[in-house]
């Protein structure tokens, strides 16, 4: 980074403009917590901008998905707060007429970037070359896939629970195909913090994080009226669904189970080519 931010106690914090990050940076956001004196620059990006700047080290805190945090391992780790995690449901692959898994090989597919953990798990259901991706931002591919200029779309965030108003199709939901096959949660997205803030700055810093996200658990509803701000073609009980999904006792803390799933699906990954292999994943706070 070309300042140093960390000197002033100010720190830039990433994460995507949708309603479970809005719901767990809600008090942040809205100063309900003691943040001992640090201050957060909220800086709101797609997850595969996010994901693409943590490469370069840019923000002290980022939103990122698990498929990325191979790459940037060496430059953060990861705060034990801040998980995204699909218990049975999570991204899903949908198209305008009702196809089967099968009929995806060969397909061209609307994705929302090359490093969404979305696309490595579709990537360990077909084959890593089974189809042709084509990028495309993620609010936009209900309506890509609709227009017809995709065979299918991988949909992220909202569109999981609103892609029947464009009259589309669920072909496989990836989180529940993960479940089925090894029986734990499909690890989508964590925080990651810079290693170069130090190791008592991080703790600490995780600590504000976390108790961000259990005030939003506590004050359920006012966080979710801030979330709405961010919720495409929810209404609040749908926004408060979405929330739920994904803001939960997983994302206070991975756990033992959060932990054994991130390992699997990073080792799965690496056996198939896509991402490169690490070793023990570092949690901070």
């Amino acid at each position: 980074m070309s300042e140093n931010p960390t000197s002033e106690k100010t720190l830039l914090l990433g994460h995507s403009p949708d309603p479970d990050d809005a719901f767990m940076f809600y008090g942040l956001a809205a100063g309900k917590i003691d943040c001992k004196g640090w201050t957060f620059k909220h800086i709101l990006e797609d997850i595969q901008t996010l994901n693409d700047r943590s490469t370069r080290g840019e923000l002290h805190i980022t939103a990122v998905s698990v498929h990325a945090y191979p790459s940037i391992a060496s430059r953060y780790a990861l705060t034990s707060c801040g998980s995204s995690m699909g218990d049975g449901y999570g991204p899903l692959v949908v198209a305008r007429d009702k196809k089967q898994i099968e009929d995806l090989r060969g397909a061209k597919i609307a994705v929302p970037g090359m490093t969404t953990t979305a696309i490595l798990a579709l990537k360990l259901l077909l084959g890593a070359d089974a189809f042709e991706p084509v990028v495309v931002d993620f609010d936009k591919i209900l309506n890509h896939v609709a227009l017809g200029h995709a065979d299918a779309g991988l949909i992220i965030h909202e569109g999981q629970l609103t892609y029947s108003n464009h009259s589309l199709h669920k072909i496989v939901d990836l989180g529940e195909w993960w479940k089925e096959e090894h029986d734990l949660p499909l690890p989508l997205g964590a925080n990651a913090i810079l290693r170069d803030m130090g190791t008592e700055n991080m703790n600490e810093v995780a600590g504000i994080l976390k108790e961000s996200i259990c005030y939003g658990l506590e004050h359920r509803s006012e966080a979710v009226d801030h979330a709405l701000k961010y919720a495409r073609d929810m209404g609040k009980d749908l926004a408060d669904r979405f929330v739920g999904m994904y803001v939960n006792e997983w994302t206070v803390d991975y756990g033992e189970v959060g932990r054994k799933a991130m390992d699997l699906l990073l080792r799965k990954g690496a056996e198939a080519g896509i991402v490169a292999p690490i070793d023990a994943i570092d949690y901070v706070g």
